[in-house]
Formats: C-alpha cells, sequence, structure tokens
C-alpha cells in the first residue's frame, strides 16, 4: 500500500470516528445538561469537516506532476492544513461564546451518568491519536499529523469536561458552571493547539529548513556511490509526504563529461532506492 493509500485509508477512519462521536456527545449533553459535552460535540462536528478536507487535498496531491505543476500537486496538503486550523478556530471561538453565555446563566447540575460517556470517549480518542498519529510519521504527512492532533485535542476537552462534571457533581449548589469553565478551557487549549499545528505546516509552505536528519541520510549514502568524493550543497523541500532533494557532488576533476554524467544518475538512482518518500533529485556535479 502506498503512503497516499495509507493515509486516505486512515483519513476515513477519523471521519468515521468522528461522526460517531459527534452524535454520542450531542446526545449526551442534551439530554445530560452538560454544555462541556456539547462543546465536545462542536468540536467533533468540525473535525468531521476537516477530515473531509484532508480528503480531498490527499486525493488531489495524488495527482501526478504536469506542465503546469512540475513537482506535483503535494503543496496542497499544508493548504489544507491551514484550512483544518481555521475550523479549530472557529469551533473554539464558538465554544467561548456559548460557555460565557452559559455562566452568567444559572444552570442545571449535569447528570452523573455523563461521566460514563465521558470515560469511554476519552479512551477512545486517545487510541484514535495513537492510530493517526502513527500513520503520519509512516506517510510523513503534515495533514495527517493535523488530524491525529485533532483525536488528542479531543481527548483534553473530554478530560476538561470530565473534570468540570465532576467538581460540578462533587460540591453540588454553587458549582453548576464547573462545566461551563471547563469548555471555556477547552476553547483555549483548541487555539493553543491550532498555533502548534499552523506552525510546521507554515514551514512547509516557506520551504523552512528543518530536515538535518534527512541531510546527514543523503550524505551518507551519497558516498556509497562509485566516483563520489564528497558532498557540498544540499537543499530539501517537502511536496505533500515527498522531499526533493538539491545535492552538490564532488567528484575528480579530471573524468569526463560522460562520466560525470553517468555518475549523477546513478548517485540518483541510489538515493531513491535507499531513502524513502525521495520524489525528485537533482544533482550537480562539482569538480575536485
Amino acid at each position: 500500500m502506498t503512503n497516499e493509500q495509507t493515509a486516505i485509508k486512515t483519513t476515513y477512519f477519523s471521519i468515521l470516528s468522528n461522526t460517531i462521536l459527534a452524535v454520542i456527545k450531542g446526545l449526551a449533553g442534551f439530554f445530560g445538561n452538560s454544555y462541556a459535552l456539547i462543546a465536545d460535540a462542536i468540536e467533533s462536528t468540525t473535525d468531521i469537516f476537516a477530515s473531509l478536507l484532508i480528503l480531498f487535498g490527499f486525493k488531489y496531491a495524488k495527482r501526478p506532476a504536469d506542465e503546469n505543476h512540475p513537482y506535483g500537486h503535494g503543496k496542497i496538503e499544508p493548504l489544507i492544513t491551514f484550512l483544518v486550523v481555521l475550523f479549530l478556530v472557529i469551533s473554539a471561538l464558538l465554544i467561548a461564546h456559548e460557555s460565557i453565555q452559559n455562566i452568567q446563566t444559572p444552570q442545571k447540575t449535569p447528570k452523573s451518568w455523563t461521566l460514563i460517556v465521558l470515560g469511554i470517549i476519552i479512551l477512545w480518542k486517545e487510541i484514535s491519536y495513537r492510530i493517526v498519529i502513527k500513520k503520519s510519521k509512516e506517510t510523513n504527512s503534515s495533514s495527517l499529523k493535523a488530524d491525529a492532533w485533532h483525536h488528542r485535542s479531543d481527548a483534553i476537552t473530554s478530560i476538561m469536561a470530565f473534570i468540570g462534571i465532576s467538581i460540578a457533581l462533587i460540591f453540588g449548589e454553587g458549582y453548576e458552571t464547573a462545566d461551563d469553565w471547563a469548555a471555556l478551557l477547552a476553547a483555549v487549549f483548541i487555539l493553543y493547539n491550532s498555533y502548534l499545528i499552523f506552525r510546521p505546516a507554515l514551514g512547509e509552505i516557506m520551504d523552512e529548513h528543518l530536515y538535518d536528519d534527512l541531510i546527514e541520510e543523503i550524505r551518507k549514502e551519497s558516498l556509497e556511490v562509485f566516483g563520489v568524493i564528497a558532498t557540498e550543497k544540499c537543499f530539501i523541500r517537502k511536496v505533500g509526504m515527498k522531499y526533493h532533494v538539491d545535492l552538490h557532488a564532488i567528484v575528480n576533476a579530471t573524468i569526463s563529461v560522460k562520466e560525470g554524467h553517468d555518475i549523477a544518475h546513478s548517485l540518483k538512482d541510489h538515493l531513491i532506492k535507499k531513502i524513502s518518500n525521495i520524489g525528485q533529485v537533482f544533482i550537480h556535479i562539482e569538480p575536485n
């Protein structure tokens, strides 16, 4: 299975998971008098649309390179990540607004059984996070990483809701708004998490230098190719799930142009074979 297929399959898992949980949270929040659970349901609903965007991005990124896009269509992935972050920010602001409104209005104490629902949700969302983050590392996908953090943030907001409802139940009258304060705190966390997702995606768009380990591996593998004495400049840009490499290879100055050309081709083929997720490789020959 290719990285693209793995990413698409994982995104379908997220969509199904978030849909089921959004319904469960919404019903439990409504009948259990818990706005923290309703806030959680709002976030899960935005997660569904975010996952649908990610799915579209993956399918678009699969398009082969063409005359207008010689590097392929992978750059759509961080752009989709920006939209995912926007969904998160909007949901956080909606939750914060409603929480503040509810804090100022007398509320009923949440039902005790909502804690059982939250416990199950917390466990499932943490499992979902671990599944998706593992796949994001396997595929080098920033969008999947963002999707994984949706699951983790959902788990943490559910923990906050669990604490808020527990306080309201334990201390009783006068603490009914603890549930709403938990939802407000969850909104703040979602905003902070949005920044953590946004920052690496911005670096990807800007071709920021973030790949020291990969460069070291490329230099090491390059020396395995006959005729390569050393390497000089090495630049990497990430496009979707692929890394494009610009590498300066140092060779003997006395060899012919054809021999230098053959070394460059051998080096390119070797790097693509030995290092996963390498896309295009451009080799510049430097004489020693």
